[in-house]
C-alpha cells in the first residue's frame, strides 16, 4: 500500500473524525441530487437544490463536496445528425476506397457537411476540398441543412475541373439529390 511502517500506527492513534448525522444527511442528499441529474449538475445548481432542502450552504462549500464526494460532472455532447439519405436518390460507388493521396491537383475532390455552434445558433457549413493540394475549393454557411448549402460550395470556386474529376462525399441526401447530381454532371 505504499505506507511507512510509522504512518501506519500514527494514523491507527489517531482519533477517529466524527460527522455529526446533519453532515452526514447532507453528504446523502447531495449523492442523491447529483445521481438523480445523471451527474449533470454543476456546484450552482446543486447548491440551489440543496438550499431548497433547507440546508445552508455556498457555492465553495459545495465545490468542496463534490471534490470530497468525487462527484465529476458528465458533460454532455450534443450531436446532430448530418447523414440522412432518401432512399429514393441514386448512390454511385465508392471508387476511390479510402485512396485520398491522388497523384495532381483537380483529380479528386472531396465535400462534406459539418455543423458549428455560433452566437446565431447551430450553423451548418459545407466544405469542397481539393485532396491532392488539401486546398478548400469552396464553402457555404448556412442555418439550414439543404441541397442550396452543397450547391453554393461547389459553385464558390471559379474554375472548370476536367470530365475525368471525381468527387467524393458521404451519401447523404445533399449529395445524393437529383438536383446536386445535375450539377455534377453540368
Amino acid at each position: 500500500m505504499k505506507v511507512s511502517r510509522s504512518g501506519y500506527y500514527a494514523w491507527r492513534k489517531r482519533p477517529a473524525k466524527v460527522i455529526s448525522e446533519s453532515e452526514l444527511m447532507l453528504y446523502r442528499l447531495t449523492k442523491a441530487i447529483f445521481k438523480k441529474s445523471r451527474q449533470r449538475l454543476g456546484s450552482r445548481q446543486l447548491m440551489k437544490n440543496l438550499r431548497k432542502e433547507g440546508f445552508k450552504v455556498g457555492r465553495d462549500k459545495v465545490t468542496r463536496l463534490m471534490d470530497k464526494l468525487d462527484l465529476k460532472l458528465k458533460q454532455r455532447i450534443v450531436y446532430k445528425v448530418t447523414t440522412m439519405r432518401k432512399h429514393s436518390h441514386s448512390v454511385a460507388d465508392n471508387i476511390i476506397d479510402q485512396k485520398f493521396n491522388p497523384n495532381q491537383a483537380n483529380q479528386i475532390w472531396a465535400g462534406d457537411v459539418t455543423y458549428i455552434r455560433t452566437g446565431q445558433g447551430w450553423m451548418y457549413l459545407a466544405v469542397v476540398m481539393d485532396l491532392y493540394s488539401r486546398r478548400i475549393i469552396g464553402w457555404s454557411i448556412h442555418k439550414r441543412m439543404t441541397v442550396d448549402l452543397v450547391e453554393r460550395a461547389m459553385q464558390m470556386e471559379p474554375r472548370r475541373p476536367t470530365k475525368e474529376l471525381i468527387f467524393h462525399s458521404d451519401r447523404c441526401s445533399q449529395y445524393t439529390s437529383h438536383r446536386f447530381q445535375q450539377q455534377l454532371q453540368n
